[in-house]
């Protein structure tokens, strides 16, 4: 065991130094924003003209939403609130990046259209109605759509304007579009121009996306990134019908050309007004589980999952403003949380020293290791996961202290137990083991169910409580499995502890045990009124101590076994 805990140790040393040698990482953990400070962003819904102000329960959603972004984008411990009615304020410890932002500020509702016409971004032409022997150009369609992929939709005037579109300049839109209406739209590179159909599906009928590798029909990896989509009931059965029509488009040859119209058998995806993303539709799907492939990597395969996975706001934001604010509580807060718990960790110590003497250092060691392990862990989350540490998660740390300490006592008492009833330390270091490690799951077990629970319901800083509360549980389980369990085995075999010195905290006469031979030790009744005197007071004292210390079942059968025969 102890060999194994020293392997962890080693891998442990070496995460943390190939994420400072080779991934920007640190030995320090990275603060919350309690405690460093960050970066504030307002955002202020953008309503169309006439529109009523969001409910209570549209802007609860909205920041839901938003806080599921920033959490996807790995930053811990952000502050997500509503303000005013129609603001949502979003802090983030330290300096916002560039993807965060953009992932919070992508906030539209999210779209998916037909696409009814696409061209070059660069092929940007302003004809005249004269240019073309006419007047004026039709602003009304010629005949009505009879699905959203028809291209009476597309009258001259939006014909026009589709070749006079310039991605360059009209990347960024004001107001939210109509869905009931065709719209003009850009990929977000600005490298391809679309004219699109009405809305058929919107973000909120996506039960789920994810990010993976294309496997083949064999179930051999392609290398080619994907996004995967899941749609909800409502949802597949929406992007059943829009398949099978887009998959006839694709199909049918167009009457005019002769070949099949491979550019209205495509659909986009579009956040912000803006295309994620335009495949084309292969094959009818019915059971709600989409893939789209492209010229993705990890990273934009990711990002677009998430997107596609929280991209459903009842409407769209503006940034209204940004700033860097100032840390809440700072760092002398820090400071005395940590002389808080410095504290109780030195009177842990002296009453462990006071209590248990040399086996008192079995204790001090073990929370050493504790402390060197979970720093380890916490600084590899803080590098690599994106955790920053507030001044909950420090009271969480605090609070490890206690839950060791009380692992320790019960293991230690079970031994003194089993000392008291005569057995030698190496049987009553198994013995008191098997009993003890019972109540420690049990206690440990509660401690993560609470830890679990937090997580899963509280946001912000408790969640940081939560994470430090249930590490330390599950790290206070491996120090007492593969190191305090171990050690007092060793010990148990050394002359010091094994015969019972009296500094050792573990000697069975101060426990009550009288000597038998061999290397055992029998409890003797002590008359109650009799006086003790030098040696003779020690061992009635001791025996009265062992007395005290009896179970329910231990007296009724010393009873029985004396007096009632």
């Amino acid at each position: 065991m102890l060999l194994w805990l020293g392997f962890i140790l080693i891998a442990l040393v070496g995460v943390n130094w190939n994420s400072v040698a080779f991934d920007n990482g640190q030995w320090t953990p990275k603060l919350a924003l309690d405690l460093e400070g960050g970066t504030q962003m307002v955002l202020e819904a953008k309503l169309s003209e006439g529109a009523e102000a969001p409910s209570a329960e549209q802007m609860a959603q909205a920041a839901s939403i938003v806080r599921q972004r920033v959490d996807a984008s790995g930053v811990a411990e952000a502050e997500i609130t509503t303000q005013g009615g129609r603001n949502i304020v979003v802090s983030v410890p330290g300096e916002m990046d560039a993807e965060t932002k953009k992932r919070v500020e992508s906030s539209a509702m999210l779209e998916f259209r037909p696409v009814l016409a696409a061209d070059t971004a660069t092929n940007v032409q302003v004809i005249k109605p004269e240019d073309v022997g006419m007047e004026t150009f039709n602003a009304t369609p010629t005949a009505p759509a009879t699905d959203p992929s028809d291209p009476n939709q597309m009258t001259d005037q939006l014909y026009a304007d589709f070749l006079a579109f310039d991605c360059a300049k009209i990347m960024d839109r004001n107001e939210p579009a109509d869905p009931k209406k065709p719209l003009l739209a850009c990929d977000e590179t600005g490298q391809e121009k679309f004219i699109l159909g009405p809305v058929e599906i919107n973000g909120s009928q996506i039960a789920d996306a994810s990010n993976g590798v294309v496997t083949n029909q064999q179930g051999v990896s392609t290398g080619q990134w994907s996004v995967n989509l899941k749609f909800n009931d409502k949802g597949t059965e929406a992007f059943r019908k829009v398949t099978e029509r887009l998959v006839g488009i694709g199909q049918t040859p167009n009457p005019a050309t002769g070949m099949p119209d491979q550019i209205r058998s495509r659909f986009a995806v579009t956040l912000d007004g803006n295309v994620i993303v335009a495949p084309t539709a292969n094959a009818v799907i019915t059971d709600g589980r989409a893939q789209i492939t492209g010229s993705f990597n990890e990273e934009s395969s990711k990002a677009l999952a998430d997107q596609l996975k929280f991209g459903a706001l009842p409407f769209s934001f503006e940034t209204k403003s940004t700033q860097t604010i100032s840390a809440t509580l700072g760092t002398w807060q820090l400071q005395a949380g940590l002389i808080a718990g410095a504290i109780g960790l030195a009177l842990v110590i002296v009453y462990s020293l006071f209590q248990y003497r040399a086996l008192g250092l079995v204790t001090i060691a073990s929370l050493a290791l504790l402390a060197a392990i979970t720093y380890l862990v916490v600084n590899f989350l803080s590098s690599q996961e994106g955790y920053r540490l507030s001044l909950a998660g420090v009271a969480g740390l605090i609070v490890a202290i206690g839950i060791t300490a009380d692992s320790f006592i019960v293991y230690f008492e079970r031994i003194k137990d089993e000392l008291r009833d005569g057995k030698s330390l190496p049987g009553a270091v198994e013995r008191g083991w098997s009993r003890a490690i019972r109540t420690i799951l049990a206690s440990d077990a509660v401690n993560l169910l609470v830890a679990l629970v937090l997580m899963i319901v509280a946001v912000g800083n408790v969640r940081g409580f939560a994470i430090t509360l249930g590490l330390t549980t599950l790290i206070d389980l491996l120090v007492v499995t593969m190191f305090t369990h171990p050690i007092m085995r060793l010990l148990a075999t050394t002359k010091f502890f094994g015969d019972g010195h009296p500094a050792s905290g573990l000697d069975p006469r101060a426990l009550g045990a009288v000597y038998r031979g061999r290397g055992e030790f029998r409890r003797t009744p002590v008359p109650t009124g009799a006086k003790a005197h030098g040696k003779a007071g020690k061992a009635a004292k001791s025996a009265k101590e062992a007395e005290r210390r009896q179970s329910i079942a231990e007296r009724k059968a010393a009873a029985a076994a004396t007096g009632d025969k």
